[in-house]
């Protein structure tokens, strides 16, 4: 668990960071965009993402074990890092769930040799 924390402690930061660039940004874009808003903001968002994605050389399938996703890899990052911080906190919550079902699994295994 300790090398996902480490791997997804630049992702929490950095979809921080652009949340709090969006929240910035909202009350311009609502005067000048209404009607457009959301586009304009899902647009900035990526676009943010994925320059910060490149810069920073943040590979999020790459640090969990995928070697051959290349651009690909990118794109999953930037699309992760705009689903801001519930998208990291739905993944450790996933990885969770995950570990919690193996451990379970494990001790029915052990119960059931011991008998």
């Amino acid at each position: 668990m300790n090398g996902l924390v480490e791997t997804l402690a630049p992702a929490f930061v950095v979809s921080l960071a652009i949340q709090q660039l969006l929240e910035l940004i909202d009350p311009l874009l609502e005067h000048w965009l209404k009607p457009q808003k959301a586009l304009w903001m899902s647009c900035l968002a990526l676009g943010v993402s994925l320059l910060l994605t490149m810069a920073l050389h943040f590979r999020l399938l790459l640090s969990l074990g995928v070697q051959t996703a290349g651009l690909l890899d990118v794109l999953v990052s930037a699309l992760f890092l705009t689903a801001g911080t519930s998208g990291i906190n739905d993944l450790l919550k996933i990885v969770d769930y995950r570990k919690q079902t193996l451990h379970a699994r494990a001790g029915d295994a052990g119960r059931m040799t011991s008998d």
